[in-house]
């Protein structure tokens, strides 16, 4: 899109005449509306929302959009996200040894299928290096264990502020990020195969393998101090026989957590995704 957008996410306590109120704000400034979703969560009391309007010909400046909707956002007790689309975001993709998503994630984002800035790639092994050099891509070896896992992550929080990282995308990184980095750091996205908790730790497609299963999986959430807990923004899931050996699950095991992370990288990255409690809406 060559236009400039804005983009507010709205979560609020469902009532009446919510949609005229925000439409209102934006066509009484002189905004065109181009996509407008909403969803009515009728178990928590919720609406949710999200409004992209074009800001040319908008009336307000960008610095005065948020505090002139706050002004109608505080009597509703809603909260929200003010974003504007000719912001490009900055990611680090995390990694260990596997290089099936962090290949997937540096093509999509060369191809422009989202438009994003990779400055920098944080892995606790320096195998992957070598991609990272391949793409120009700013590569930090930082090992952990037990002892220096504190530590080591104040370096990581650190790197992520002196590189502007928007975004944390742990492609296949293999290690429990702390609740403490997570309150620090709370744009975290995470991908894992879907067979939790039944296959948790090591080796899960051997283990489903043994036992015979008709499906496999893969997860992509928000990460959060609850392990593979967080709010799930994409999952699918692709049917496997009794001809499919174990190199088979694994190799259709990889293709989906590379497509799965990238849809899930790719709504983050548009502002379509929406988290309230536990649960996100994802909007089209």
């Amino acid at each position: 899109m060559t236009n400039k957008t804005a983009i507010l996410l709205i979560s609020c306590p469902d009532q009446r005449g919510l949609v005229a109120k925000f439409a209102n704000f934006i066509y009484s400034n002189g905004g065109n509306i181009i996509h407008a979703n909403q969803h009515t969560d009728f178990a928590a009391g919720l609406f949710l929302t999200r409004i992209e309007w074009q800001l040319e010909g908008f009336n307000l400046p960008r610095e005065f959009i948020a505090p002139a909707f706050n002004a109608i956002a505080q009597p509703l007790d809603a909260k929200w996200e003010l974003h504007f689309s000719d912001t490009i975001p900055r990611i680090a993709i995390w990694v260990s040894r596997q290089d099936h998503c962090l290949f997937d994630l540096i093509w999509r984002q060369r191809a422009k299928e989202f438009i994003a800035e990779i400055p920098l790639i944080i892995s606790n092994h320096s195998n992957l290096k070598v991609i990272a050099e391949q793409f120009n891509i700013d590569y930090k070896y930082i090992p952990i264990t037990k002892e220096n896992k504190l530590e080591q992550e104040t370096q990581q929080i650190e790197l992520l502020r002196q590189y502007k990282i928007d975004l944390v995308v742990l492609a296949k990184y293999m290690q429990i990020v702390s609740a403490d980095f997570i309150n620090q750091f709370p744009q975290v996205i995470n991908i894992h195969h879907s067979f939790l908790p039944a296959f948790v730790g090591a080796n899960p497609y051997h283990r489903a393998f043994e036992r015979g299963v008709k499906i496999i999986g893969a997860t992509a959430h928000y990460a959060t101090p609850d392990l593979d807990a967080g709010p799930i923004i994409e999952q699918d899931v692709v049917r496997v026989s009794h001809r499919d050996e174990v190199e088979d699950l694994v190799r259709k095991g990889k293709d989906l957590e590379r497509v799965v992370l990238a849809r899930a990288v790719r709504s983050h990255l548009q502002n379509r995704v929406l988290v309230y409690g536990n649960r996100t809406v994802v909007f089209e």
